[in-house]
């Protein structure tokens, strides 16, 4: 990662791979926000897990960039939901990779209904992948964080689980009441698990994205006319990349964020500010 400093030359900010030697699983990782994530691990000298629920090409052609890092990394299908699914894969890494490091619980989907329209189904889809998926993936890495315990080599950490979760973990969203709702869940959850499992040495913390372009929100920023309207929200002034979150998860997974835990990093250029009180409301 360079920056250019007031005289144009270029400055190394981390002269050294964050995360050589550590394996990381990211879920939902062949397209958006996962698959930046997965791919910013291994640029960063992990060996990444891709899991995937459907879509093994984009799955494979992730595989294939991260390994072009001279890295390692494979790719699995798994519903997060299913339990004896997350098991298994969990399972599959250790075996092949011989321990898990970092999860970024990243899988996650939307049903939107305005809320007397809603079904029941759509209500437990939502809440069985965005938050029970999360919590069988998390239960799981930490059973092996805990078995292996720390390997000051590899980090300062036994493990580390990141969670994603979204501004509507704080911001109410009419016709999105299971994904809100799953997303507060997720922050509670995170905090909860937090608590219990710093002192033995886990690191438990979240990213709220914002706007971020992803195929989930296509049609919140691919017209000039969505756009502009979205940019209301914005106080920075740009909808937010893949990318902007995949940094943001490799520095919390890094040891350079060792004293981070039980945080809720919200990247989402000021939307959390509520800029529509910017004038005074």
């Amino acid at each position: 990662m360079t920056v250019t400093s007031p005289k144009g030359a270029p400055r190394d900010l981390v002269p050294f791979p964050l995360l050589a030697g550590q394996k990381a699983l990211v879920t939902g990782a062949n397209s958006g926000i996962g698959r930046a994530t997965a791919v910013a691990m291994g640029r960063a000298g992990a060996d990444v897990v891709v899991n995937y629920v459907s879509g093994r090409e984009e799955a494979e052609r992730v595989v294939g960039e991260i390994t072009s890092f001279g890295v390692r990394a494979m790719a699995h299908e798994a519903d997060v939901s299913d339990e004896d699914q997350v098991v298994a894969m969990v399972d599959r890494m250790v075996g092949e990779f011989g321990t898990i490091d970092i999860l970024v619980a990243n899988a996650g989907l939307q049903r939107d209904a305005p809320f007397t329209e809603m079904t029941l189904a759509q209500w437990r889809k939502v809440l069985d992948v965005n938050l029970t998926g999360q919590f069988l993936c998390a239960r799981e890495a930490t059973k092996e964080f805990l078995r292996r315990g720390v390997v000051p080599e590899v980090s300062r950490a036994a493990g580390k689980i990141i969670c994603m979760s979204s501004v509507h973990q704080v911001i109410p969203w009419a016709g999105h009441v299971n994904y809100a709702s799953s997303k507060g869940g997720v922050q509670m959850m995170m905090e909860t698990l937090a608590q219990e499992l710093a002192p033995r040495g886990i690191r438990v913390n979240a990213i709220a994205p914002g706007a971020i372009r992803t195929p989930i929100n296509r049609d919140a920023w691919d017209s000039p006319e969505a756009r502009a309207d979205l940019l209301k929200l914005i106080p920075y002034d740009r909808v937010g990349d893949p990318e902007d979150i995949a940094h943001a998860a490799v520095g919390l997974a890094s040891d350079l964020m060792d004293y981070v835990v039980g945080t809720t990093l919200f990247v989402d250029g000021g939307m959390t500010l509520f800029p529509g009180f910017a004038t005074g409301g």
